[in-house]
C-alpha cells in the first residue's frame, strides 16, 4: 500500500511523500478506532489538504497501561528530509471534557521560544496538523457514536536524535522534532528542474512586460495581491529560493526594471550578500539583524537577545520595544539595496520592498521606493 503519486521534474518522475503531520493524523485515527472498538484497523486514511488520499496499513500498534497507540512511518518520497522513515506514533484516551485536545510526547520538541505557529510551552505541533489530527479523530468518532471527548499524544521515539540535524535548537524548539505540513504532501524537485521552470515563466513575461515584481513564493504573492504593488498590474514572478540565479537570467532578457517584494526572514539574508535563500546553505537573519542593531547604537543585551531570537518577526519586537525598528530596518534595507546592485551590476534597476506578515510593511530601499512611485504615477 505505497504511495504513489508523483510529479515531474524535468525529464524525471519523482514520487511525492507525506509529511508527519499526515503520519500523526493516520496514527491518531486508528489509536482513536483502537480505543473506541477495541481492535486496531487493517488501515488508516484521509484526504490531506492537498486534496490527495494517503492510506497505510495499520502495522504498528499496541497497547501500555491499557491505553491504545497506533504508530506510522514517514515516507518522504525521493525529497531528501532527515525525517524519513521515523515512526510517528499517536495514543488515544478518553477524557471526560468535549473535544479533541492534542499534546506532544517523547520526542516532539516543546516550543520556548516566542513568534513560532505556537506558542511558548506547547509541543511543536504546528497548527495545519493539529487540524489535520482533530479531523481524522472527530471523523473515528462520529462513525463510532461517541461524544465524549479524547486526549491525543504524538511521540516520536527517535525523535530527539533527529531534531540535532534539523534547525529546530536555534529555533528554541527542544527536545525533539516539529510536527508539521500544510498541504499534507511532501512534493520533491530538483533543484535545477525548478530554476528551468523560473526561467520559462520569466522569458514568458518578458515577451510582453519590461518590469517585473519578483518574489520568493506565496507570502510574498499574497502581499502584493493585497496591497499597493498589487494594483498596478506588473506581472509577478515567483522564485523559490533561487534570487541570485533570478536575477542573471532577468539580465538575458528585455525586462530593464525589478522590484523585489520579500518577507523579512527572507530579504535579511541577502542583506548579507546570501542570493540562494534556503536554510541548508545559509541563515545569517540574526546576525544581520544583531550586526545592524549596533551599528545604529543598540545594547549588548539587545544585541544577544537577537541573536537567540527565534524569528525576524521576534527581531522585529526587540527593536521595538527598545526604538529601533525604523534606523536599523533602513540600514538593512541599505545593505540589500548594495548587494542587490553589486549583482545585477547596473544592467537593469533593481529596488525591495521588505515586510512582515505580523507587522506589515517594514520599509523600501530608496530606488525601491522611487520605482513603485514611478509605477503608481502612470497608473494614475
Amino acid at each position: 500500500m505505497s504511495f504513489e503519486h508523483y510529479r515531474r521534474s524535468g525529464t524525471k518522475m519523482l514520487r511525492c511523500g507525506y509529511t508527519t503531520g499526515t503520519c500523526a493524523a493516520l496514527a491518531a485515527s486508528a489509536a482513536a478506532r483502537m480505543l473506541l472498538t477495541g481492535s486496531a484497523p487493517d488501515s488508516a486514511a484521509l484526504i490531506t489538504g492537498k486534496g490527495i488520499p494517503v492510506e497505510v496499513p495499520v502495522t504498528e500498534y499496541g497497547w501500555e497501561n491499557g491505553i491504545p497507540w497506533a504508530a506510522v512511518p514517514k515516507d518522504a518520497g525521493d525529497d531528501a528530509d532527515v525525517t524519513d522513515g521515523l515512526l510517528i506514533r499517536a495514543e488515544a484516551e478518553k477524557r471526560e471534557a468535549p473535544g479533541i485536545l492534542i499534546d506532544g510526547g517523547k520526542g516532539v520538541g516543546r516550543v520556548t521560544k516566542p513568534g513560532l505557529d505556537q506558542p511558548v510551552g506547547n509541543a511543536a505541533i504546528n497548527s495545519g496538523p493539529r487540524r489535520m489530527i482533530t479531523e481524522a479523530v472527530q471523523a473515528v468518532c462520529d462513525a463510532e457514536g461517541y461524544r465524549g471527548g479524547i486526549s491525543v499524544i504524538i511521540s516520536v521515539p527517535e525523535g530527539e536524535q533527529a531534531a540535532e540535524k534539523t534547525f529546530n535548537p536555534k529555533l528554541g524548539i527542544t527536545g525533539g522534532i516539529s510536527i508539521l505540513g500544510t498541504t499534507g504532501i511532501v512534493e520533491p524537485m530538483s533543484e535545477q528542474a525548478l530554476v528551468d521552470t523560473i526561467e520559462v515563466e520569466l522569458r514568458q513575461i518578458a515577451l510582453d512586460s519590461r518590469r517585473i515584481m519578483i518574489t520568493p513564493g506565496n507570502y510574498g504573492a499574497d502581499y502584493i495581491e493585497g496591497h499597493d504593488p498589487g494594483t498596478l498590474g506588473i506581472p509577478v514572478l515567483k522564485y523559490s529560493n533561487f534570487l541570485g540565479e533570478t536575477l542573471d537570467m532577468i539580465a538575458g532578457t528585455d525586462v530593464d526594471t525589478v522590484l523585489l517584494v520579500a518577507h523579512a526572514g527572507k530579504l535579511s539574508k541577502v542583506a548579507a550578500g546570501i542570493m540562494n535563500t534556503h536554510s541548508k546553505y545559509a541563515d545569517g537573519r540574526n546576525e544581520v539583524f544583531c550586526a545592524h542593531a549596533a551599528v545604529c547604537g543598540g545594547s549588548t543585551s539587545l544585541c544577544r537577545d537577537l541573536m537567540e531570537a527565534a524569528t525576524t518577526d521576534a527581531c522585529i519586537g526587540l527593536l521595538d520595544d527598545a526604538g529601533l525598528r525604523g534606523p536599523v530596518m533602513e540600514s538593512i534595507l541599505q545593505a540589500v539595496q548594495e548587494k542587490l546592485e553589486r549583482r545585477t551590476a547596473g544592467r537593469y534597476r533593481i529596488g525591495a520592498l521588505m515586510f512582515s506578515n505580523v507587522y506589515g510593511l517594514l520599509g523600501m530601499t530608496e530606488e525601491g521606493r522611487l520605482i513603485l512611485s514611478e509605477w503608481e504615477e502612470e497608473k494614475r
